[in-house]
C-alpha cells in the first residue's frame, strides 16, 4: 500500500493537512465515494499548497452513470455544486466541484485505475522530486505557485523541462 492510499497521513501533517482530514472525514466524502477508489492528490498531500489550493480527489468508475448518480446524490446539496462530463487526454471524464467548510473540493473520475491517472502520477513524481531536492526547492515551487503558476508548469520551469509541462513531468528522469 502506498502512503497516499488512505487519509491517515494527513492526521499527523501540517495544519492544512489536518484541516483537510477533518473536512473530508466530517463530511464522509471518501465513504460516499468508496465504490470508486478515491485518492486525494495534488498539492495538499505533498505539502506545496497555497491559500487557493483545493482538495483534489481522483476516482475510477466502471459505470459512468453510477458515478454521476453518487456525485449528485451525495454532494448536490453543497454550496457551488457543479458537475460536467468532458474528455481529457482522450479519456471520458466526469468532474464535480463544491465547497465544504471553506475548502473547494474537486472530484475527478475516469474509467482508468486511479494509479494510472495523470493527477496521481504527477503527484508521485512531484513528491519524489521534492524528497530529492529538499526544502529550498519546495519553497521555490510554492513561490511560483503564489504568483499564479500552476503546479506542473512550476516544476517544469525549475527542472528546465521543455515543451508541455504535464507530459514532460510524466517523462522526467533525474
Amino acid at each position: 500500500m502506498d502512503q497516499f492510499d488512505t487519509l491517515d497521513y494527513l492526521k499527523a501533517g501540517n495544519e492544512l493537512q489536518r484541516r483537510s482530514y477533518d473536512v473530508l472525514t466530517t463530511h464522509t466524502v471518501f465513504d460516499k465515494l468508496a465504490g470508486f477508489t478515491p485518492v486525494l492528490v495534488g498539492t495538499i498531500p505533498i505539502d506545496i499548497a497555497i491559500a487557493s489550493s483545493d482538495l483534489d480527489i481522483v476516482c475510477c468508475w466502471n459505470v459512468k452513470e453510477d458515478f454521476i448518480e453518487v456525485l449528485k446524490h451525495s454532494f448536490s446539496g453543497y454550496p457551488g455544486f457543479t458537475w460536467c462530463n468532458t474528455v481529457i487526454n482522450g479519456e471520458d471524464t466526469v468532474i464535480a466541484n463544491f465547497f465544504a467548510d471553506g475548502f473547494e473540493i474537486e472530484i475527478f473520475g475516469q474509467h482508468l485505475p486511479v494509479k494510472e491517472q495523470n493527477g496521481y502520477r504527477h503527484m508521485l513524481i512531484e513528491y519524489q522530486i521534492l524528497q530529492e531536492k529538499g526544502s529550498a526547492f519546495r519553497d521555490k515551487i510554492i513561490d511560483l505557485k503564489s504568483t499564479g503558476m500552476k503546479t506542473e508548469p512550476a516544476f517544469a520551469k525549475l527542472l528546465h523541462i521543455e515543451g508541455d509541462p504535464y507530459l514532460g513531468l510524466l517523462n522526467y528522469k533525474k
